[in-house]
């Protein structure tokens, strides 16, 4: 998902010249396939932290890089995405694999007037009272159609939190409980102050 990440402009150059490719080979169905594809390798690089650095060390040779991507990725990934990898691979730029799969999706979404939006609850399993409230906010708000990905947040109390891109809407319960308490702390000092005598009386 590319809501919650930093898209930086070489991350972007390479999404935009993807989506151009997906266009002549399919279009919007295309680019979705391909986008599907790229989150599911990215979210393997995330996961193991000794790919992540096997693709983007300098000890490591990029031929030898080359290789062992095109053998893992032949026959296992489509025909695109795999030239696709390969062409980041040739340019020393497999190591924003995952970047350039965010940016990638957040093209498409903005493409077909989506916005992804990160949601955290307590289980991350919203209910579906939920979760078309949150889209139907989100619609109007942005104009958009959400995209929603749950996540669990142990520490939470209850309530919802969401971000999407840099911003954080936090609905959650201890929010709420901690604007409480700020709200009743600041009224209490302000009713000290304008009557000091009444309070130490």
């Amino acid at each position: 998902m590319a809501t919650t990440k930093n898209i930086d402009e070489i991350a972007s150059v390479y999404a935009q010249s993807l989506l151009e490719v997906c266009d002549r080979a399919g279009g919007n169905s295309a680019a979705e396939a391909c986008a599907s594809e790229l989150l599911q390798l990215a979210e393997i690089v995330r996961a193991d932290k000794r790919l992540a650095e096997f693709l983007k060390t300098p000890i490591v040779g990029n031929d030898a890089r080359k290789a062992t991507l095109d053998k893992a990725l032949k026959g296992r990934v489509s025909e695109l995405v795999h030239r696709f990898v390969m062409v980041l691979a040739n340019h020393g730029r497999a190591g924003r694999l995952a970047d350039v799969a965010d940016a990638f999706d957040a093209l498409l979404q903005a493409r077909l007037g989506r916005i992804e939006v990160a949601m955290f609850t307590v289980d991350g399993k919203a209910s579906d009272e939920v979760i078309a409230t949150v889209k139907q906010r989100v619609k109007d708000a942005f104009a958009k159609d959400a995209v929603l990905h749950q996540y669990a947040d142990a520490d939470m109390i209850g309530g919802v939190k969401l971000r999407i891109g840099d911003q954080l809407i936090d609905g959650s319960v201890a929010t709420q409980l901690r604007n409480m308490r700020e709200a009743v702390s600041n009224r209490g000092s302000t009713s000290i102050r304008s009557r000091p005598g009444d309070f130490l009386a």
